[in-house]
């Protein structure tokens, strides 16, 4: 390390604010980086991990409601009151109002949800800060506010509705709401757009591209010349005036590292070894992926085909791993398998794990309240507005 610190200091240069939060040495409160556990965690080879987390968790009893998202490894979920997507989670979260602590086995976004719903007496604990989303870290409070000057620049932004993906800070959702627009999941997100083009002429869609493609493409029946590609790190978001007084969706360039991996050589690849096999993917995939599968759908709809699926199915799932294997276990009668052949966890959701969960059951059960995610109330006001409209969607 000395030897590594030395041509630093010898040139006089100071490590950037990024450089320092991905060495764990700085906190970013508003961003989905977060840092290293501030207390001592058990050791990953303790033999005693889930007997100490069953008796954390028995001690508080009804004080504490744990979350844990279809993403999460099986020795932490199986720790978990409820399972399921973000939204569904959070909203189980708000109808436990007796529970003191929402413990969410997830990453920041989902607990800012979290928090956001629940009420002002319950206390969302993350159990590592560090859990976080590439997706959601794609578009930043700043980055969004200068798009939109470009969009008044271009003199569209009053005809402009901005919907955003679940899966973003309570930043983008506050600025969402502030400026019109609505949330929407995997599942409702047709539902989204139909209502956004109601309101006005043209759609923000932050911050996966491949979500509002895909919905736009498939489920709405637009070209993917209606479609541009709003890059936050170009000026101008890489676009002419021209292009973006065109376009009917603007889409923001970011994507969930895990179902970006997917390709549509893995598709053929997968038909060729396993005949007769059934393709399902998730719709942040790319759009070439999409539309290589054979059925397409959230979380929530993934598990529900293959509950629905006969005995004897092939089935081959573009989705997170440990959700995969989940499948596959609870579905012994089909082959189930990984579309990839490259094994691909959600780095960030994994970071959420047994030691993790021990030391913050352990934590809550002596009275210490760690990792809190706390949403300010300007954007907390503005973020639930955003959800509420699609909470009202029909």
């Amino acid at each position: 390390m000395t030897t590594a610190q030395a041509p630093t200091e010898s040139l006089d240069v100071q490590p950037t604010p990024l450089a320092l939060l991905l060495l764990g040495r700085e906190a970013d409160p508003r961003s989905e980086r977060g840092v290293e556990c501030p207390g001592d965690l058990p050791s990953p080879s303790d033999p005693n991990l889930v007997a100490r987390a069953r008796a954390a968790k028995e001690k508080l009893g009804n004080k504490v409601f744990v979350l844990g998202h279809h993403y999460q490894r099986d020795e932490v979920i199986q720790f978990a009151d409820v399972t399921g997507d973000s939204f569904k989670l959070a909203k189980d979260a708000a109808a436990r109002p007796e529970a003191e602590y929402i413990v969410f086995c997830g990453v920041h976004f989902m607990a800012e949800s979290a928090d956001i719903l629940t009420s002002d007496d319950q206390r969302v604990v993350l159990p590592d800060l560090a859990a976080g989303c590439s997706m959601a870290d794609m578009a930043t409070a700043e980055q969004v506010a200068e798009c939109w000057d470009v969009l008044t620049e271009a003199g569209i932004a009053e005809r402009v509705v901005p919907v955003s993906y679940m899966n973003s800070s309570a930043d983008i959702k506050a600025f969402t709401g502030k400026h019109g627009g609505t949330i929407c999941t995997s599942s409702n997100a047709k539902r989204a757009l139909d209502w956004a083009f109601e309101q006005g002429e043209q759609v923000l869609f932050l911050p996966d591209q491949h979500l509002g493609r895909n919905t736009a493409v498939r489920d709405l029946g637009m070209s993917l010349d209606d479609c541009v590609l709003y890059n936050p790190h170009k000026p101008g978001g890489g676009l002419t005036v021209e292009q973006l007084r065109a376009a009917k969706m603007i889409l923001w360039r970011g994507h969930c590292s895990v179902h970006g991996r997917f390709s549509v050589e893995s598709v053929d690849d997968v038909r060729a070894r396993i005949p007769g096999v059934n393709v399902l993917v998730h719709p942040e995939c790319k759009h070439e992926v999409v539309a290589a599968a054979d059925q397409v759908g959230s979380t929530e709809y993934i598990i529900k085909a293959l509950d629905a699926a006969p005995a004897g199915s092939k089935w081959a799932i573009g989705t997170e791993l440990n959700l995969v294997r989940r499948l596959a276990k609870a579905h012994p009668d089909k082959e189930v398998v990984f579309l990839d052949k490259t094994v691909c966890f959600c780095s960030t959701m994994n970071r959420i794990d047994l030691p993790h969960l021990v030391w913050t059951l352990e934590s809550l059960a002596e009275g210490n309240l760690v990792n809190r995610i706390q949403v300010d109330s300007e954007t907390e006001s503005f973020a639930k507005l955003a959800l509420e409209r699609m909470l009202a969607l029909p």
